[in-house]
């Protein structure tokens, strides 16, 4: 995603502001006037920072698709880091989540960041062993039937017992990196279907993989695969706390 030129225009002005003022006053207020500065620069960054994701939010039309600011914010957050450890590779896609929705609501977004529009909004399951309708128990241990929150990287497609399938790498330390190992993977399934819902309440449950709808899975799959950023979020206070990423 690329930066705003209003973050550029933020760093240029306070490294101007800095070189002026420490080359205007004594040697011992120079580091006082340099350190104040930059504080404040930091603090404009973030604001502005801040001001950017609410206006993505806004003209995406999140709100209105349901999903809360938080949840974005989170998500943009994570990208970001993800993107200076240099394992995010496609940075104008971004697959969203949200665990804090019930499974037979319309919970999984991916978003095109550059055309500020919303490219999927569909259902997408749990674990069997997470919830019935809410997704709120998580492991990141084999056989546990269970989903594993935080920040993905998408990799490479292949064909498996459920077709078309997108293998995902987690980024997060004892939390999802196991997902590969656990076959935990993106795969169409029938059970994800407006009849599942209708017939039970909730949406039929996975192994563990984000399931999406069969109508929908090779679309999905071909537009973030290769190294986008899929975050699923969840406000369990244990994951937020234990996060490396939205702690950094």
């Amino acid at each position: 995603m690329k930066k705003p030129a209003i973050l550029l225009t933020t760093i240029l002005v306070s490294l101007l502001f800095v070189f002026t003022a420490a080359t205007s006053v004594s040697p011992n207020k120079k580091n006082m006037v340099a350190a104040a500065t930059l504080v404040d620069s930091t603090a404009n960054i973030a604001t502005a920072e801040h001001e950017t994701e609410a206006m993505l939010y806004n003209d995406l039309h999140l709100h209105e698709a349901g999903m809360n600011q938080e949840v974005f914010s989170s998500a943009i957050h994570g990208m970001h880091k993800l993107e200076e450890k240099g394992v995010v590779k496609k940075d104008d896609v971004i697959t969203i989540i949200d665990f804090s929705q019930p499974s037979n609501q319309k919970r999984l977004y991916v978003l095109d960041l550059n055309a500020r529009h919303i490219l999927f909004n569909t259902l997408v399951a749990h674990g069997r062993n997470t919830g019935t309708l809410m997704a709120q128990s998580f492991s990141n241990e084999a056989s546990s039937l269970k989903s594993s929150p935080g920040f993905y990287t998408t990799a490479e497609t292949y064909m498996g017992e459920h077709g078309y399938s997108l293998r995902l790498d987690g980024q997060e330390r004892n939390i999802n990196d196991n997902a590969r190992n656990r076959a935990v993977v993106m795969h169409a399934a029938e059970y994800v279907d407006q009849s599942a819902v209708n017939a039970l309440g909730f949406l039929g449950r996975s192994w563990g993989c984000p399931a999406v709808p069969v109508s929908e899975h090779k679309a999905i799959i071909n537009t973030i695969k290769g190294g986008s950023c899929l975050f699923i979020y969840t406000p369990d206070s244990n994951y937020r706390e234990r996060s490396p990423i939205l702690n950094s």
